[in-house]
């Protein structure tokens, strides 16, 4: 078993990578937020401190025991709501609302309607074919526990299937980046995974995602865009990993890997939908016809919007309004191609986490529905662009609240004079876009500023970043060769003085 050391703060170390050791870099030496919150259970590691190099006890065991503290704690979240009995707007006055327990009959799959053959399901198939997994299991273990119904088995089954998913992004994400398996923790702990584990099946496309980040660290492209296939095939999300990817194959000159991980992410993808496209073509087609038919909802920009050019946030057609598909398509296309100048634009090579990052926030923030859960995506993915604990802990809690101001908002629909007004609500999204582009600034600010990356200070370059880390950046080479071929102009006729106009 390979050693194992554990830096601190002020120790001297050699680059990662660089020697026969591997460096592990720990929060709580590191990170301003961590120190403190270190100091509630003795303090953060101290300069003399030692680990066993056997030990059983990994970096990505512990952050694996606290993924799982933190799913339970969002399963007793849950509970209040999971035998279905909402009497008195139990969701709403509880903040448990699900959409495992409303699905369950919806879907029809508490009579067995298989999905997209008996019923049209709205969402992707790998998401339908796990709901439906979940259903068989459910009738299943039933006859074995007859004591609980029906539905709470399939709530209770439907967490475990989910807390699996939740391990493997912690898992794949502190495996992304070797040197920094602790960062993993700003998921594994995160308060939103509490509040949103269980919202809906999105760990399933979380769990692929993560995933696929990690095979591609590890230089496997073809499974990289596999994971990336099937995530997709689970949420549209990880898709946007290829643009990623695709930005800094232009900088790197490195084409085959991507082209290998976007034929791999085509083939997979179409494997999962085509069968089912084909046999059950209208239950196949109800997601993404309820995708361009759905109205935009009430926490995007496209709501708010609306509401404020009407001059009433009180205005109740507001937060359903239809936008045109192609306006919301150019708006993310002009923020895609915003991250994209950014990525070809700095003047070091990114990191692939950075711009995986960008990426699918710039999705999120264009989309014209962001269900509540949609946040989580980025949880995953800003612990390996900017892994910095306070900025992203303060955007969780505001997350946290606008889910309660949503949730109460709802109750006042059913119950009046009993929730709070639109404009509340608008007020915490404000807040709440506001520090999501304050974190998307920051991470593109190290994009240009190296030196003030974390990750990069010990002398990685992109450890995440599979055939992309320590490549030769060409773009780069560009620039700057186009920039000595710019003429000199000369100064009062003095050749001392001359304007390098870089």
């Amino acid at each position: 078993m390979s050693r194992v050391t554990i830096i601190a703060e002020d120790a001297a170390e050699p680059a990662p990578g660089t020697g026969d050791t591997p460096a592990v870099r720990l929060p709580s030496r590191v990170d301003a937020t961590a120190w403190r919150a270190a100091r509630i259970i003795g303090g953060p590691w101290g300069r003399h401190a030692g680990v066993a190099s056997p030990s059983w006890w990994t970096p990505v065991r512990w952050l694996l025991v606290m993924t799982m503290l933190t799913l339970l704690l969002g399963f007793a979240q849950k509970a209040p709501c999971a035998n279905g009995d909402w009497t008195g707007h139990r969701q709403y006055t509880h903040f448990c609302y699900s959409d495992v327990v409303p699905l369950w009959s919806d879907e029809r799959l508490d009579v067995g309607a298989v999905p997209y053959r008996d019923t049209a399901v709205e969402y992707p198939v790998l998401t339908g074919a796990l709901m439906w997994l979940t259903a068989d299991l459910t009738r299943g273990v039933h006859g074995i526990i007859s004591s609980w119904s029906e539905l709470t088995v399939f709530v209770v089954l439907t967490a475990l299937l989910l807390s699996g998913c939740g391990l493997v992004v912690t898992a794949a994400t502190a495996h992304t980046n070797r040197f920094r398996p602790y960062d993993a923790a700003i998921f594994a702990l995160s308060p939103l995974l509490v509040f949103h584990a269980f919202t809906n099946w999105d760990l399933l496309a979380m769990a692929f995602m993560s995933a696929a980040l990690w095979a591609w660290s590890r230089d496997r492209p073809v499974l990289a865009g596999a994971l990336i296939g099937l995530g997709t095939a689970a949420k549209l999300y990880p898709v946007f990993l290829l643009l990623a990817i695709a930005i800094l194959a232009v900088r790197t000159r490195r084409y085959a890997d991507p082209v290998w991980a976007a034929v791999s992410a085509g083939f997979v993808w179409c494997a999962a939908n085509v069968p089912l496209a084909i046999a059950y073509h209208d239950g196949w087609w109800k997601f993404y016809q309820f995708s361009i038919d759905r109205p935009a909802e009430r926490s995007t920009f496209w709501a708010m919007a609306r509401t404020l050019t009407d001059g009433s946030v009180s205005a109740g057609d507001a937060p359903y309004w239809k936008p045109a598909g192609i306006a919301v398509g150019l708006a993310l296309l002009a923020a895609l191609a915003l991250v994209a100048v950014a990525g070809l634009a700095a003047p070091v090579r990114p990191r692939l986490a950075q711009l995986a990052f960008l990426c699918v926030l710039a999705f999120v923030l264009t989309t014209k529905v962001w269900s509540p859960q949609y946040s989580l995506w980025l949880v995953p993915l800003i612990a390996l662009a900017r892994p910095r604990w306070r900025l992203v802990l303060v955007w969780q809690f505001v997350e946290i609240a606008v889910w309660l101001a949503t949730l109460t908002l709802l109750l006042g629909y059913d119950v009046p004079d009993h929730g709070i007004s639109y404009g509340w609500l608008m007020v915490l999204l404000v807040i709440r876009d506001g520090l999501l582009l304050a974190l998307a600034a920051l991470v593109v600010r190290e994009m240009w500023c190296p030196w003030l990356d974390v990750v990069r200070v010990d002398g990685a370059d992109d450890p995440g970043g599979g055939i992309f880390d320590r490549a030769p950046d060409y773009w780069q080479r560009r620039l700057a060769d186009e920039a000595e071929a710019a003429p000199v102009e000369f100064l009062d006729d003095d050749p001392a003085q001359i304007d390098l106009r870089k």
